[in-house]
């Protein structure tokens, strides 16, 4: 039986260990190349939101993705979700965007779901798609939406500290009100592992290991 090949695109490189390393436990049997760029993610924080001329790159990257031999292709940022599913439908193997298995569990686990982000850029597109797949599922739900101002220019201007303590503080004042959270950025994923029991009084949601999850049960 032939191996599977799967292609993750990616607008940051940080992220290619952390898929690498979800891929390895979950999808040992699958070969995984990764293409990352990020002039993508720098293009849309710019300009304020994803313009046509980098929808259109963005679908080059998933048409070479295919012409590298994918079987499925996964694109991990959700700040390009709607190029994503534009394109789709023009490729020739399945495309997922990172952010629909996470937005599909919040979903199923409560009708008021916190969204939070530390980039309006990504708030926006992931509230949308959570919205689009409640309305598919047949279900009303309630976003609350939290931006973490500062929080992403201080991680890239390497202070992590307040990054994280920024993210925190909004986790917690948004746990009060939801049911359920969900991360817009894998960025803020390794903000819950400091939070403790009490503080992570409802389920908090990160795209990555949904994302691989899912792939592991279609692959």
């Amino acid at each position: 039986m032939k191996q599977k090949k799967l292609g993750l695109i990616h607008t940051s490189a940080t992220l290619v260990p952390v898929f690498q390393q979800l891929c390895s436990a979950k999808l040992s049997g699958v070969e995984v190349f990764n293409i990352a760029d990020d002039s993508l993610i720098k293009d849309v924080i710019a300009r304020g939101e994803l313009t046509p001329k980098t929808a259109r790159r963005v679908a080059e990257h998933i048409a070479s993705a295919e012409s590298a031999g994918a079987d499925f292709i996964l694109v991990t940022c959700s700040s390009i979700g709607a190029a994503v599913e534009a394109a789709a439908p023009f490729t020739g193997v399945p495309v997922l965007r990172v952010d629909q298995p996470m937005a599909d569990k919040a979903v199923q686990l409560g009708k008021r779901i916190g969204v939070i982000a530390t980039l309006p850029t990504t708030l926006a597109p992931t509230a949308d798609l959570i919205q689009r797949r409640a309305a598919a599922a047949g279900q009303q739900v309630e976003l609350v939406t939290r931006l973490c101002e500062g929080a992403f220019d201080a991680l890239m201007g390497g202070d992590p500290v307040k990054h994280d303590a920024t993210v925190a503080a909004a986790l917690k004042e948004l746990a009060e009100q939801v049911e359920v959270i969900v991360l817009a950025q894998a960025s803020m994923a390794r903000v819950v592992a400091g939070l403790n029991e009490a503080e992570r009084r409802v389920p908090i949601l990160a795209s990555p290991g949904l994302a691989i999850e899912y792939l592991a049960a279609v692959l």
